[in-house]
């Protein structure tokens, strides 16, 4: 069965097919209305959300289908304790596809291995959110025509952003991408997603300075330091304001540079910002719409036909299932450390290090 987990799990060319209809989709509205009816998405959210909850409704509706589904877990048998894989295999039952936001990286994953329907990952944890990614790229692609030659700045906390980490992987796939890594040294590129550039043979400067490229950069892509990722409060109110992008900041930029955020919003760009036409960010929030319009009805349609095509683990690595010591994921947001009877799976690259298959981080 076809899920979208990763964004890796979608080739360049089926990427290019979403965007074809995404866009179709948004000057084509009528064509769409009814194609979805009888279907049921199921919308499955242990973790707070407007826009990616609301376009998924958004979607699905405007296909013509209908929607179950919970907003806060403390509605669902989650607050009694019942674990992911079970959710799964209940709500499978009631509908034909599932969106689900967990706090705990690697949870689709674990949904996916027990679902009688297709997954899609509406971001887990730190980890990632690749239907963020595919509005990120009809965003690109509506204001620069292009994916290729691009210098990309990535503000902010790369180090939990899920949306920087899918956004990423997803551009590393195209021609002479080069990234500008702008954080303070707490909040970096984690160290898997600046091999994954490296392994494509793209470029990476790592920087405090959110100035010094400016001139450079044909996006900005800014993320809020988010506090639900911080154990140490101190910490997070240290690092909160790190960066702040104001109308001034922006005189040395390009004239086409796409200013991106993938809200919510706290104070990372000033609102006297939202007026310069550089700013895409609200229109992020409805090429969101678009882009799950499209998934939808690519994974419905897989579903329909019985498709053979699987999800891979990353790097098309084989699950390491047993070592003469047990081993075990030691990242505590890993959804192995929620739910303590899945089974624990690796993988390995040519390297011989080995990731937690769910949540990527080095054992």
């Amino acid at each position: 069965m076809r899920h979208l987990l990763d964004i890796d799990d979608l080739s360049t060319e089926e990427l290019s097919e979403l965007l074809a209809t995404g866009a179709d989709i948004s000057k084509n509205k009528e064509k769409y209305m009814d194609i979805c009816h009888g279907k049921k998405l199921a919308t499955l959210f242990f973790e707070p959300s407007t826009r990616t909850r609301l376009s998924f409704t958004a979607a699905m509706m405007e296909l013509g289908g209908n929607v179950i589904g919970f907003s806060d877990p403390k509605s669902s048998s989650a607050s009694k304790g019942e674990c992911v894989s079970d959710t799964i295999r209940v709500v499978s039952n009631y509908a034909d596809i599932i969106a689900m936001r967990h706090p705990n990286d690697g949870a689709p994953l674990s949904a996916a291995m027990h679902s009688g329907v297709p997954i899609i990952n509406a971001g887990d944890g730190e980890h990632k959110h690749p239907t963020q990614t595919l509005a990120d790229l009809m965003t690109i692609q509506n204001h620069l025509g292009k994916f290729d030659n691009l210098t990309i700045g990535m503000c902010g906390d790369l180090k939990y952003g899920r949306t920087v980490h899918s956004l990423i992987v997803a551009l590393t796939r195209y021609k002479n991408v080069k990234f500008i890594l702008i954080s303070p040294e707490e909040l970096k590129l984690p160290r898997h997603i600046k091999d994954i550039i490296t392994e494509h043979d793209m470029q990476y400067i790592e920087t405090s300075d959110m100035n010094k490229y400016m001139q450079e950069l044909d996006v900005l892509y800014m993320t809020r330091v988010q506090q639900e990722r911080f154990v140490d409060i101190q910490e997070y109110l240290r690092l909160k304001d790190s960066y702040i992008l104001r109308a001034d900041k922006l005189k040395a930029a390009k004239k086409r540079i796409c200013i991106m955020l993938p809200l919510p919003r706290l104070n990372e760009i000033s609102k006297y910002v939202d007026d310069d036409p550089r700013a895409c960010y609200f229109e992020q929030t409805l090429n969101g719409k678009y882009m799950r319009m499209a998934l939808i009805l690519k994974l419905l349609d897989e579903y329909k036909k019985d498709s053979s095509v699987g999800r891979e683990i990353k790097n098309q690595a084989e699950p390491i299932m047993s070592f003469s010591k047990p081993l075990k994921c030691r990242n505590p947001h890993c959804i192995t450390n929620k739910d303590d009877d899945l089974k624990q799976l690796f993988v390995s690259d040519d390297n011989k290090v080995y990731r937690c298959a769910y949540c990527e981080q080095e054992i």
